[in-house]
C-alpha cells in the first residue's frame, strides 16, 4: 500500500507539472506576445479595375505582408472592381462592419468636411507635394474625426492621381466645356467645379461610366488616366485634356469596432502593411503616367496640354467655389495656405 501510494503521488505530480507546462505554452502561443490573437478574414473592397496600381499593391504588398507577419491569424480577401458595391455601398459596409476594410475616395466628406480638402481644385503642385501634405500633420487633421463620426479607422493614404477630362471631342479652351455632358462623382465640390467650367454634370457610380460613354449618355468624364486605361474607357473616348484640375487621394480604412478587437501586434502589422502597400501604390501610379499616356496614344487617344492662359482661365473659373468654401468653413483658408506653403 505504501508503495502504491508513493507511485500515485508521483504520477499526480508529473501530470500536474505537464498540465501546467502545457497551459503555459498554449498561453504563450495564443498570446505570442500579442502576435496571434483571434483569427479574422479581412475583406478589402475597392472600385478599381483588377490591374490598377491600387490592386497591384494590395496583391503584391498588403496581402502577403499581413498574412505572413500575422502567422495566418489575419487572412486578406481582395474584392476589386466594385464587386462588393459602388463606393458608397462598400464604404457603408465598412462603417457597419459587414465589410472589414476598404479603399474609398473621399466620399465621407459630407459628414467629415475636412476630408474634402484633398480634392479642392488646383491645390496640389505634384505627387510629392500631395504625398507630403497627406502623410503629415494636415493629413492627420483631415482624418481625426472619421472614427468618432463614422466608426472607421484610417490606416494610410494612397493615391488615385491627378484628375483629367476625357471626352469624345477636343477641349482646347474653357469655352469648349460649354454644354458638354460630363460624368463626375456625386460630390458637391466636383459638381460645382464642373458647372463653373460650363459643363452639364451627370453624377453616377464609376461602374456605370463605360456604358454611359458608349451610349453617349455623357460626352466625357474626369479621372486620372490610370483609371481611363484600366477601365477600358479609351475604347469609347477620343481625347484627354491634361487639366490636372484636382488631385484625388484614397484611404485605407478598417471598421473601428473590429480595429479595437485586434491585438496590438495585429494592429501594428496592419498599419505597417497598409503603409508599405500605399507607398508602393504611390510609386507605381506616378511612374506609370508616361507609360499609360503612351498606351492611350497608341489606342488613338489625343492629348491636349493646356497652356498657362488656359490653365489660369480654369483656376479663375473655380474661384467662386473657394469663396463658398471659405464662407462655410472658418478653418478652410488657413488650411489652404498651409498646404500651398508645403509646396515651397
Amino acid at each position: 500500500m505504501a508503495t502504491l501510494s508513493s507511485f500515485l503521488l508521483a504520477t499526480s505530480l508529473v501530470l500536474a507539472g505537464c498540465a501546467g507546462g502545457g497551459g503555459g505554452n498554449a498561453s504563450g502561443t495564443a498570446g505570442g506576445g500579442g502576435t496571434a490573437g483571434k483569427p479574422h478574414v479581412l475583406k478589402v473592397a475597392n472600385y478599381f479595375a483588377t490591374d490598377h496600381p491600387q490592386n497591384v499593391a494590395l496583391r503584391e504588398k498588403f496581402k502577403p505582408m499581413v498574412e505572413e507577419k500575422s502567422g495566418g491569424s489575419l487572412q486578406v480577401q481582395i474584392y476589386d472592381n466594385s464587386k462588393l458595391g459602388a463606393e458608397k455601398e462598400f464604404y457603408d459596409g465598412v462603417r457597419n462592419g459587414t465589410i472589414e476594410m476598404g479603399i474609398p475616395g473621399l466620399i465621407m466628406q459630407a459628414d467629415v468636411p475636412k476630408m474634402a480638402v484633398g480634392e479642392w481644385p488646383f491645390l496640389f503642385k505634384d505627387f510629392a507635394h500631395a504625398k507630403k501634405v497627406l502623410e503629415g500633420p494636415i493629413g492627420k487633421e483631415m482624418t481625426d474625426e472619421m472614427e468618432s463620426k463614422h466608426g472607421v479607422h484610417a490606416l494610410a493614404w494612397s493615391a488615385n492621381g491627378f484628375r483629367m477630362f476625357s471626352s469624345n471631342r477636343p477641349i482646347a479652351s474653357v469655352n469648349d466645356f460649354q454644354g458638354m455632358r460630363i460624368r463626375m462623382p456625386n460630390i458637391p465640390n466636383y459638381i460645382k467645379l464642373g458647372q463653373l467650367l460650363g459643363a452639364n454634370i451627370t453624377p453616377m457610380p464609376i461602374s456605370e461610366v463605360f456604358t454611359a460613354l458608349e451610349q453617349k449618355v455623357v460626352d466625357g468624364q474626369d479621372n486620372p488616366i490610370a483609371t481611363l486605361k484600366a477601365s477600358g474607357w479609351y475604347e469609347v473616348q477620343t481625347d484627354v485634356l491634361e487639366s490636372k484640375h484636382m488631385f484625388s487621394p484614397n484611404l485605407y480604412i478598417i471598421n473601428g469596432k473590429l480595429w479595437s478587437q485586434l491585438t496590438p501586434e495585429q494592429q501594428r502589422i496592419l498599419e505597417e502593411a497598409a503603409k508599405a502597400a500605399a507607398d508602393y501604390e504611390w510609386e507605381l501610379l506616378e511612374k506609370s503616367y508616361e507609360d499609360d499616356k503612351k498606351f492611350l496614344q497608341e489606342k488613338g487617344i489625343r492629348f491636349t496640354t493646356p497652356d498657362e492662359s488656359f490653365r489660369q482661365a480654369m483656376e479663375t473659373a473655380a474661384g467662386p467655389l473657394y469663396d463658398e468654401i471659405y464662407q462655410t468653413y472658418p478653418w478652410a483658408k488657413e488650411m489652404v495656405e498651409k498646404i500651398k506653403a508645403e509646396a515651397k
